[in-house]
């Protein structure tokens, strides 16, 4: 007896109909499936509370300010879109439109750009964790506090605010910023020197070897240099010399045009000597007030103290003034949410991979190119992600712009979530033009919000 070889073989099961149950096992039926997770009961009960809150919270308010933003100042007048009218009608509110637009334009790019830098340069240091605590610290700072001191810093008395200290301790390096304001030539029959367009020159033509006298009044205490010594008269020696002093005794006595003692020099002055209408040399004057012109060709020369001597000392500029209020309430946020974006950027940035990196350098790739065409594609995610974020950070803006700006400034630095409270709470008590306000802030975030959402989505399909 033998088996018939070429007969048709057994069938066998395949994987499929096993899986899914077939002549040899029942098929699954949703009352034997499993169920992963809490039942539907379960996740409501937990989900409630939440979503009670975020109605009272979130929904009923934006609900309510679309409503009230339909009426007038009192609430009992129908005025429809009459708010929102007056939104992109009246001037101040245009002023605050166009500094909302500054803000999202300027803060989002310079933010996202420094994070991105120092992402960059922190893997290439040593010290790279102690520089992102400092670069990182601002955050642990309320928006408040940043500025109260940056209010400090922007003080434009140099021996107070910052900003101006580094200005003009940088302009004193390359220029001299002593000047005396107010300061005039003694006048008299007796003086040699008279007043001439802001400035000062001598009377008459003066000559190497003529002690040319320039007596200065009306220098304020305040003005008067540390460094100041007892005027020299200069006596003997060539060339074309002689002295600037503040012609005032203290206590009294001495006699006028004449170099007394107690009577001190003025140091820094810029001294001319012109001749045929033109600066045929130029001297400072040194701490007692002494000045000597060398090179000079032999002739007669007009001694002139230039009217920049007569001016006041560079102090810095007005931060807080008009036109730099907003760069510099931008530059308070950038402070405070650089560090944010950096620690982001840098985590974004070990994600790379380095392989990656190092086949670019290895087929001949510059640094440069490597940053420009591997790293900020890679990364481009991430900072997307920064760069939303900022947006809606500078919408909703508020803090900085209070308590920076000067009251007499705020108009000028006023921005949409700063002016819905103004004139809803902060003396306007119009809310409903507040409300019109709210609802065109919520407006300009969605889109940003939307953006953000649709992103987490197509991250996590």
């Amino acid at each position: 007896m033998t088996e018939r070889l070429d007969g048709p073989a057994p069938a066998v099961p395949r994987e499929e109909e096993t899986s899914r149950g077939g002549a040899s096992g029942p098929a699954d039926t949703p009352s034997t499936k499993l169920r992963l997770g809490p039942s539907p009961a379960v996740a409501i009960a937990f989900l409630l509370p939440a979503a009670l809150l975020l109605g009272v919270w979130v929904v009923y308010p934006i609900v309510y300010s679309l409503f009230r933003s339909l009426f007038d100042a009192s609430g009992s007048g129908f005025v429809g879109l009459g708010n929102y009218a007056t939104i992109f009608t009246d001037g101040s509110m245009l002023t605050t439109i166009r500094n909302n637009l500054i803000w999202v334009v300027v803060a989002p790019i310079v933010v996202t750009t420094l994070g991105l830098i120092f992402a960059v340069l922190t893997e290439r240091i040593r010290w790279a964790t102690a520089f992102k605590l400092i670069v990182f610290m601002p955050m642990a700072v309320s928006l408040m506090a940043a500025g109260v001191i940056f209010r400090l810093v922007y003080d434009e008395a140099p021996d107070r605010g910052v900003a101006n200290a580094i200005l003009t301790t940088v302009h004193d390096t390359f220029s001299s910023s002593q000047g005396y304001p107010e300061a005039r030539p003694r006048e008299g029959a007796q003086s040699a020197v008279a007043a001439q367009d802001g400035g000062v020159v001598t009377k008459q033509p003066a000559q190497a070897g003529q002690p040319v006298l320039i007596p200065i009044v009306g220098v304020k205490p305040a003005t008067m240099p540390g460094n100041a010594r007892p005027a020299k008269a200069v006596t003997g020696g060539g060339g074309l010399a002689g002295t600037v002093w503040f012609d005032f005794t203290p206590g009294g006595g001495g006699a006028p045009n004449q170099v007394d003692s107690g009577e001190k020099g003025l140091p820094g002055m810029t001294v001319e000597a012109v001749k045929d209408g033109k600066v045929a040399g130029t001297a400072t004057t040194a701490e007692d007030g002494s000045f000597r012109f060398e090179g000079l060709p032999a002739g007669s020369y007009v001694v002139r103290l230039p009217q920049d001597n007569f001016k006041a000392a560079y102090n810095g500029l007005t931060w807080l003034g008009p036109t730099l209020i907003t760069p510099a309430i931008i530059g308070a946020f950038v402070w405070v949410w650089a560090g944010f974006a950096m620690v982001l950027i840098a985590a974004g940035l070990a994600a790379i991979p380095r392989d990656a990196l190092e086949a670019a350098r290895i087929d001949g790739a510059t640094e440069w190119q490597v940053f420009r065409r591997i790293t900020i594609p890679l990364l481009s995610p991430v900072l997307l992600v920064v760069f939303v974020t900022m947006i809606i950070n500078t919408l909703k803006v508020f803090d900085l712009v209070f308590i920076i700006a000067p009251s007499s400034v705020q108009p000028q630095a006023n921005v949409v979530a700063l002016e819905m409270w103004r004139v809803a709470f902060g003396g306007g008590n119009n809310q409903g033009l507040g409300s019109a306000l709210a609802i065109f802030l919520l407006i300009l975030v969605l889109p940003f919000m939307i953006m953000n959402i649709r992103r987490f989505r197509r991250e996590n399909a």
